[in-house]
This record gives C-alpha cells, structure tokens and sequence, in this order.
C-alpha cells in the first residue's frame, strides 16, 4: 500500500502519506519545525514491509497550507487526529521530532486511547522559559526581515559540530526542505510553540510505554532534562547517543532505525 492523500478541514488542505500493510501495526512520524513529511523518508522504506506508517505534513509545513497566525500544538495534535480518522486508523504508536513531539504530547493528553505507544525524539513536555520565548520573538523578527538566511544559518545548528562533513548532504537536503516552509508559517509555529503548556503530567499519567530518543550533545535539551524526564512515565525507555545533536534521527539514522521499530513491535505485543 502507497497513498498520498489531501485531505480538506475548514477549505485548507493537509497532505499525508499512508503507506505499509494494511491491517497491521500503524506507527504515525511527526516531524518537526521547518521540516516536512518527506524527513521520515528512508524509516518509512524500511518499514512498509513490516507495518502501516503514516507520515502527516503539519500545518503550514510540507504541502500543507496554514489555517492561522498561531498554529498551537493542540491545534495540530487535533488536525493529526483528524487525519487517523480519515485513515480509520483507532490506534497506533506516535513518535514526534522536536515540535512533533510537542504535538505528539499534546495528541497524548487529548486523545490517549488512540494510543499503543509514545516516542519522544530530541523532545521534551516542560513549556518554554521566559529566555525561550523570547528567542522565539527574536527567529520571528529574523524571519519577517530575512526568511531564507535564518533556515539556511539555523539548519546546520541543529547538528552536532563534529558531524557536518559526514552529514554535508544531509545537511544541504534539509535546508533546501526547509525552505519550503512560508513566512506565515514559520511564525505561527513559533507563536505555537511559545504558548504551550507543561505537559509532564501527561508523562506521569499516560498508561502506554514511551520512547525518549536524545542526543548528548543537543544544544536545546540539556541531558538532565532528557533523563529526568524519562524517570516520570510508569513505562520508559531512552536512548542516549553519543556525539549527536538535536537531529539525532538523521545523525544515527541506522541506529535510530530499528530502536524504533523495536518499539513498535513492544507497545503491539
């Protein structure tokens, strides 16, 4: 099974991907700010042999059009529902990148019957500090004078230093996915993120196993938050990854790969 679909919510389309054995494990990949669909690529040709996986373009990423200046991450998480009911998807496991997995736990909170499983990847549920915030006006102001020269310089952050020539190509197909995400867009999805709120509960309560996935050298989670949280669920398991940043999915693809997979195959056992 191979679809790319569209589907209409309020006169704007969202574009998806629904692809794998039908009736079988459904494993649904959100990826993360700037980012669209397509940076799930290489996991879903692994394992449409083996499960369902559906990979959604977020609100004003991808081929999907924006709906408002603010794209709030229960918005979203209301939109990928939208989406799994389109599908006739009643559950699955649901791993977010960065902003996808902000939208992910706040899927969780909303929805959690839908779930079998969790996955964190590079990702966290505290809200954003006062400091945070105001980083986010500041990319916003960045990106209303300059949109194209804050994703190019902003890309390569996302990485650690050590692996920008191994990833060189990795890096430059990433920028130029980037770019495809319009101004209006990158704005509301800062303005979603700065706004959302602490989510730890939802680890504490949430009665299915979750995945953490960080690297040791991610630039925005600091590592004692990473593991503190992955103390909170009744069910967890983390992966570490040395020498990786915030991309840790790309930077140890082929370790990340079937780490997830695994996991799958747990939360449906």
């Amino acid at each position: 099974m191979e679809q790319h679909r569209t589907l209409s919510i309020d006169g704007r389309t969202i574009h998806y991907r629904d692809e794998g054995r039908e009736n079988s494990k459904t494993l649904v990949l959100l990826h993360g700010f700037l980012q669209s669909l397509d940076v799930w690529s290489s996991y879903v040709l692994s394992y449409m042999h083996h499960m369902r996986v559906i990979t959604i373009d977020l609100p004003g990423h991808g081929l999907s059009q924006s709906f408002a200046d603010v794209h709030s991450m229960d918005f979203m998480a209301k939109i990928v529902k939208k989406v799994l009911n389109e599908a006739g998807v009643d559950q699955c496991v649901m791993i977010g990148h960065s902003m996808g997995g902000y939208v992910a736990l706040a899927f969780a909170e909303n929805y959690p019957y839908t779930l079998r499983g969790l996955g964190l990847v590079n990702s966290h549920a505290l809200p954003d500090s006062t400091q945070h915030a105001q980083y986010r006006e500041a990319v916003c102001n960045q990106v209303l004078e300059n949109r194209a020269s804050f994703i190019v310089n902003f890309v390569p952050t996302l990485f650690d230093p050590d692996n920008s020539a191994a990833l060189s190509q990795d890096i430059k197909d990433l920028q130029e996915q980037c770019l495809e995400t319009r101004t209006e867009a990158v704005i509301a999805a800062q303005r979603g993120m700065m706004e959302r709120p602490s989510r730890v509960a939802v680890l504490q309560q949430l009665e299915v196993p979750i995945l953490f996935i960080y690297g040791k050298n991610d630039n925005r989670i600091p590592l004692d938050i990473a593991v503190s949280q992955a103390m909170l669920p009744r069910h967890s398991e983390i992966l570490l990854l040395d020498h990786v940043g915030h991309m840790s999915f790309i930077e140890e693809r082929e370790y990340v790969k079937p780490r997830i997979k695994n996991f799958v195959d747990t939360c449906y056992y």
